[in-house]
Parts: C-alpha cells; sequence; structure tokens
C-alpha cells in the first residue's frame, strides 16, 4: 500500500497531508456551491465536485457527493479536452451535460475548469449540479413520453462559457434562454464555475507551499494508492462468478411484462468484473435508459459501498471494470435514446443488485433492496400574487425512504435514496414559498417496511394540495409500481410506488409511477407513498417481542403483524401504546403459514385478483403472500409481470423458508454459479 507511494518520491507524511488536502479541497467547492447557488435543487444538496489530473482522471471526489455522479466526472473531463486539446487556456471555463460522452442525464451539467499555475496547466477542477430544468417538452424536463433526447432538453456537447477570465454572456444566454427558469440558471452556472476557481486557488496553494513537481507527483500518487489498497482488500476475498437480476416495470412500448437487468460479477486475484450484457438488449420507449456513463456509476457506487474506508479516484476504476455489451441496450443506451429518468431505471436496479451479490461474498455487510428514487414536477402558472398568471413555477420534489434490512439489523428508515444519501429533504416552507403548493401530510407509512427477520427501513405518505395555480401539469419519475422493492435470503418485499391525485373522492385518479404533463386544477390533492426497504431473513424468524415493540411504534399494524410475522399482538390501550403478543396463538399462526405460504404463490393468480376487486384481499396480501401484481388502480391482473413476480418470491425468498440454505455461507444456487 506505501510502495506505491515511497517509489513516487514522497514521504508518508506529505503523502498522506496532501491525500487529504484534496478531499478538503472538494469538499470547499462544495461548500461554495450550497452557498451561493440559486436553484432551490441544488441547494437541496443536488451537486458534486472533483479535481482532475491533466488526462481527465479523478484524483479525489469530495466526502459528500451524489452516487450517481460518482465515475462520471472523469468522463466529461476527458470530453472537454478532446474537444479543445490545444486551445484550452487560463481563466477558461466550460460547460457540458452531454449523456453521449459520459454524462448521466441533462440535469447533470458539469462545469470545467483547466486548472493554471504560472501558465503550466495542472489538471481540471470540476463542478457538476443538477439544474431544476433544461428545457423539453415537461417542466423539469423528465419526460416519460419522450421517444428521442431532443424531447428531453438541451444537450450540451462541451462549450466554452468562459474566455481567458471574461464570462461569454452571449452563450451563457443562449443555454439559459432554452429553460424555464434562465435566471435560477445563470445563478448556478456561475456558482459553479466560483468553486472551480476555490479548487485551482487552493491547489496553487499548495505549490507554494510543497513545490510543482511534489503536487504533480501527488496526483498520480493518490490514484495509484487507491488502486493498491482497493487490490489488496479484493485479493483478500474469495474468487469466483455470481449472478442476479432485477427488473424495471415495463416498456411502455411493448405492453406488460418485467424488463431485466442482469448482472454477473466476477471476482478473480485482485479485481472485480461486472458483464452487464446480458440485459434487455435494446433501449425501452420511454426515459428509464441508461447510457454508459450512468450505468458505470452505479457498478462503482455499489462497489464502493462495500469498502467505504478507501477514497473514490481512478485508481480505483482500474480495480473494478464493467462489460456494458453492445451499445443500443437498456444499460448502454445510444444517441438518441431519453435517457432522463436512468436513476430510476437501471441505475437503481444496478445498484441493488450489486449489493446482492456482494451479500454472497461478504455475508455481513448484507442489505437487502432500498426504496426506489422518485422524482415529482408540478409546473404551471402561479397566481398567488393576483396578477395576470404570467409567473412560471416549478415544484421539484424527491421523497426519502425505507433502505434495506441489513445482515442483524433493521434497515434505516425515511433516509435519502441510495442515489445520493447526502439529498437533503427539502423544507416544505422553503417549497410552500417558492410554489403555489400546501403539504397536507408526511408521515411514516404503517407496514411499508418489508417484513424479514430483519425489517426493511420504513418509507413516508406525502401529500400536497395546489393553491392558486393555472394551466399546470405534474410529472412523475419512478419506477417499483411492478417490480416492488423486495427482501433478502426469505425476506419480503415493500409497497409499490404510486401517485393519486384526490385519492378517495368522486373525481379521484389512479396515475401510477410514470407519467408526464397530467393536467391538475387549484385544489387537487396529489398524495403518493415511497416504499420502505425489503425484509432479509425470514419473518417468522423474527423475535415476536420486536414485532410487538413495531406494533407500539406504529411501524407494523396489528393485522399485517399477524399476516405477515404470525404473531399476534393483544391492544392493551392503544393511547399508552401498550401491547402484548398472545403467545399460543402466535405459534398456532405461525405454523399455520409454514405449512402454507409455498403453496400460497403457486394459486390461480386471476382468482387472487378477482378477490383484490372485490375487496376480499389487500394490496399487501397480494404482494407478500401471493405474489400477484395487479394494477393498482383498477386491479386487472398483469399475467406476465405476476410470473416474473412470483419467479423472483421463489428464488429469493422461498428457498430460505425451510432452511434449506444457509444465508452467507452456503450460496443460493441461483446466484452462485461459477
Amino acid at each position: 500500500m506505501s510502495s506505491k507511494t515511497m517509489d513516487n518520491g514522497l514521504d508518508p507524511v506529505t503523502f498522506e497531508v496532501l491525500k487529504n488536502a484534496y478531499v478538503n479541497i472538494v469538499d470547499q467547492m462544495a461548500e461554495q456551491i450550497f452557498r451561493t447557488c440559486y436553484s432551490f435543487v441544488i441547494w437541496s444538496r443536488d451537486f458534486s465536485s472533483a479535481l482532475c489530473d491533466v488526462n481527465g482522471d479523478t484524483i479525489m471526489q469530495g466526502s459528500g457527493d451524489i452516487a450517481a455522479h460518482v465515475g462520471t466526472l472523469h468522463y466529461t473531463a476527458k470530453a472537454v479536452i478532446n474537444a479543445f486539446k490545444g486551445d484550452i487556456h487560463p481563466g477558461d471555463v466550460f460547460v457540458v451535460n452531454d449523456v453521449y460522452q459520459g454524462g448521466t442525464h441533462f440535469n447533470d451539467t458539469r462545469i470545467v475548469r483547466p486548472m493554471f499555475y504560472k501558465g503550466e496547466l495542472l489538471g481540471f477542477a470540476q463542478a457538476n449540479g443538477h439544474w431544476a430544468d433544461v428545457g423539453g417538452a415537461t417542466p423539469g424536463s423528465f419526460n416519460v413520453n419522450a421517444l428521442d433526447h431532443m424531447a428531453e432538453g438541451l444537450r450540451i456537447t462541451p462549450v466554452r462559457v468562459w474566455s481567458k477570465g471574461e464570462q461569454l454572456k452571449d452563450v451563457c444566454n443562449l443555454i439559459a434562454s432554452n429553460t424555464r427558469a434562465p435566471a435560477d440558471i445563470i445563478g448556478d452556472m456561475e456558482a459553479q464555475a466560483e468553486a472551480t476557481k476555490v479548487a485551482e486557488t487552493e491547489v496553487c496553494r499548495l505549490i507554494e507551499k510543497y513545490g510543482l513537481d511534489v503536487i504533480k507527483t501527488s496526483f498520480t500518487a493518490v490514484q495509484d494508492y487507491v488502486e493498491v489498497l482497493t487490490r489488496q482488500r479484493v485479493a483478500a476475498l474469495p474468487d469466483g462468478v455470481w449472478e442476479t437480476e432485477d427488473y424495471i416495470d415495463l416498456d411502455p412500448g411493448v405492453g406488460e411484462g418485467l424488463i431485466p437487468i442482469r448482472v454477473r460479477m466476477t471476482i478473480k486475484g485482485d479485481t472485480v468484473h461486472y458483464d452487464l450484457s446480458k440485459s434487455h438488449p435494446t433501449s425501452i420507449r420511454c426515459f428509464l435508459n441508461a447510457c454508459f456513463g450512468g450505468s458505470f456509476a452505479a457498478i462503482v457506487a455499489g462497489t464502493k459501498m462495500q469498502f467505504p474506508e478507501i477514497p473514490l479516484n481512478s485508481g480505483f476504476y482500474r480495480v473494478v471494470t464493467v462489460d456494458l455489451g453492445p451499445e443500443g441496450s437498456v444499460v448502454n443506451a445510444a444517441w438518441p435514446t431519453p435517457v432522463a429518468g436512468f436513476c430510476s431505471g437501471p441505475f437503481e436496479k444496478i445498484m441493488n443488485s450489486i449489493f446482492e451479490l456482494w451479500a454472497e461474498v461478504m455475508p455481513e455487510r448484507a442489505m437487502a433492496c432500498t426504496f426506489n428514487l422518485d422524482y415529482l414536477l408540478i409546473g404551471g402558472r402561479d397566481n398567488r400574487e393576483g396578477g395576470t398568471g404570467q409567473k412560471h413555477f416549478m415544484w421539484y420534489d424527491w421523497m426519502v425512504g425505507g433502505w434495506g434490512a441489513r445482515n442483524g439489523r433493521d434497515g434505516w428508515g425515511a433516509t435519502g435514496p441510495v442515489f445520493g444519501v447526502q439529498l437533503g429533504t427539502q423544507p416544505f416552507e422553503g417549497q410552500e414559498r417558492l410554489a403555489p403548493v400546501l403539504t397536507t401530510a408526511h408521515e411514516l407509512r404503517v407496514d411499508s417496511g418489508g417484513p424479514g427477520e430483519s425489517r426493511g427501513g420504513m418509507g413516508v405518505d406525502k401529500g400536497v394540495i395546489l393553491t392558486e395555480v393555472d394551466r399546470t401539469v405534474v410529472s412523475y419519475c419512478c419506477d417499483r409500481e411492478r417490480s416492488i422493492t423486495w427482501g433478502l435470503w426469505g425476506g419480503l418485499p415493500s409497497i409499490p410506488h404510486g401517485v393519486w391525485v384526490n385519492e378517495g373522492l368522486e373525481n379521484e385518479r389512479y396515475l401510477g409511477s410514470m407519467f408526464s404533463n397530467e393536467p391538475l386544477a387549484a385544489g387537487d390533492h396529489v398524495t403518493r407513498p415511497s416504499a420502505g426497504g425489503g425484509g432479509l431473513g425470514d419473518p417468522l424468524e423474527r423475535d415476536p417481542q420486536l414485532v410487538c415493540e413495531d406494533v407500539a411504534d406504529g411501524y407494523v399494524s396489528i393485522a399485517r403483524a399477524a399476516l405477515d410475522y404470525g404473531v399476534v399482538v393483544k391492544e392493551i390501550d392503544a393511547d399508552l401504546a401498550e401491547y402484548e403478543v398472545d403467545r399460543e396463538a402466535t405459534l398456532a399462526k405461525r405454523a399455520y403459514i409454514r405449512a402454507n405460504r409455498a403453496k400460497w404463490l403457486d394459486e390461480d393468480p386471476e382468482a387472487i385478483a378477482a378477490k383484490y376487486r372485490a375487496g376480499e384481499l389487500s394490496m399487501l396480501d397480494l404482494i407478500r403472500q401471493y405474489g400477484v401484481i395487479v394494477n393498482w388502480g383498477s386491479g386487472a391482473l398483469l399475467p406476465k409481470t405476476t410470473a416474473q413476480f412470483r419467479a423472483m418470491l421463489k428464488r429469493r425468498a422461498a428457498p430460505y423458508w425451510s432452511r434449506r440454505l444457509k444465508p452467507g455461507s452456503e450460496a443460493s444456487v441461483s446466484l452462485k454459479v461459477a
């Protein structure tokens, strides 16, 4: 680990000081963006930064970067180098958001500044921020129905926006004028550019202290350090090949049926290789696709979470390699495929698949599936000030939810998505000030945590009412309405995502988990849940007293305690949260479930769906007991989806109920293939 550092001529103390200094510089960039940005989205910490060397390779990421940006910032630095090689000067600043040159989606816009010291190019500082709107057909630029990227917004190939210290205002205004919030875009662009200036200043300060040669050497040394450290950790693990699959809900252009994302992981010696080439071979006809940058970021983020003590830079990428297969697939989309929803689509599925694979390698770190990232975007005219209704607003909201249960521990509840745990829960007061919406609820959702010996974390319910609005539409970017957040090692799923308008009223509408430009009017009430995490381990093995405490805490209902955990809980005094377990009834209930649960997964799906439509069975009965998926608005059976969902339960859950398989030491046959 230290040999390469010493080979590069740096003493260990200097190396350690500089390694941490680079993390600090990127964190200073983050602080600069946070304190000077204009948009509420970026203020809620949807941004990341990096230092790159003269080749564009990452020297260091910050300590709180968005996971989806990780693994892509070096691509956009290289895109700038390729576009302007031989024409890069002190004071230049470039902007790029091109997904086909390594970006994630068009909202993630990178500001790239070449760093110079006395005329010599040192590397690049990069600040990435999620711009709330980059044009396109839908407020917020999340157009579910897009058939190509032109319907999603402005594609910015590498463009110079500052030239030798002078802002090119015509270029900046051209970019901003193609969005719905031009003032915010200009403000955020300048905030990001200033953050990169902070990085250049700090690097030059280090040069004045340590010397140019030392700093240039350290840029290489910190990458070598991460490579060697990662190889040492991987080499200590057993060789093997594991594979699994997760799903996107559907391809709207084809009809119902889950879309597979297949991940095969090979550990050989001191390397980790991922093969996604057997994933769905074509892009799907909506925006839930990923280009190579988004898929690679998911691989890096999911793997890095297994090694939290290792810093992240391009040295990590030398150890972790990826084969995405032919261009044009759902995980390797080609121009002009729409990819705005990559995070809710392939990215989130790849990360959770990686968690499952590594659970077989390092069972002590096992975690079931986490809730799916969602974005709700409402845009239109804001009439609150009594004017002519010409003021445009965008309400851009994402949810917290539940992470998967862990080995021996319940999952985290009401937590940011794996997409980026640094994302803040947006203050409702700020949302209500900036947009004509009023929050009606934001509370933990009972029974949302996937049942298991360890329970999944809790999701939440959120509702808003629109006040003085006109010409307003709503769009939603999510998934797992059908490929519901799953459990592991016998654990059960959580709940489906989906949006209701005026739920429970005569004019109620169920919109599902993926739609664009649905009309809304003043007084409409929009509600949605976030899923909890999947359960881990057989729920019938959970300590009955823990289930009773979950009931007292409002995490689990008395009814689901009996149905999901086989624990019969008696209410003593609800006001005092006093409950107790009926031990004899619990033994009988658990024996009944053990004797029948495998059979339930083979019952006639249409008969089960009919009972749901008749009100005889609940949504959670269908999901957790019978493995039946329906249209949650109409109750119509989805036969192909149900068959795939049942197969998933029979792979991830049923084999562990009989204790034939021992999690973590005797791997599932369907996972361990070599």
